[in-house]
């Protein structure tokens, strides 16, 4: 199974993405903008590891959106190739923690794309997810 190795391999490379992207998320959540999008379940956590719009949303929210996946890509290319894994498993292995960190009450994307408003249990997983 080279896809779930690689996996494994990237999940360890995640722990490390996580404390790097803590700063760019302690970033943005200073950004009030982001801030309330967020609040206001405009934006919110994909498996990917990127953030995604939860429907139709103006132009500032698509700038916003765009502003965090570009740090966060920077950030995949520049550890996947440290760790030796695709910039996509590393990405992935980030977004599952970032799935188990969305808060209660904030949108997060469900394994069949949907979005969901968390509650008092946890996101829903991807199968690939540990």
């Amino acid at each position: 199974m080279k896809i779930r190795s690689g996996f494994l391999r990237s999940t360890q490379a995640a722990v490390v993405a996580a404390l790097l992207l803590t700063s760019v998320a302690a970033s943005a959540q200073r950004d009030p903008a982001y801030a309330a999008a967020r609040a206001a379940g405009q934006v919110g956590e994909k498996v990917d590891g990127y953030l995604g719009m939860v429907g139709n949303q103006g132009p500032d929210i698509r700038r916003l959106v765009d502003d965090i996946n570009i740090k966060r890509k920077a950030i995949y290319f520049q550890k996947a190739q440290e760790q030796k894994v695709t910039p996509d498993e590393y990405a992935f292995s980030t977004g599952c923690i970032n799935m188990s960190n969305v808060a209660a009450g904030e949108k997060y994307q469900a394994p069949d794309g949907s979005w969901q408003t968390r509650g008092a249990g946890p996101a829903m997983k991807h199968s690939n997810c540990p």
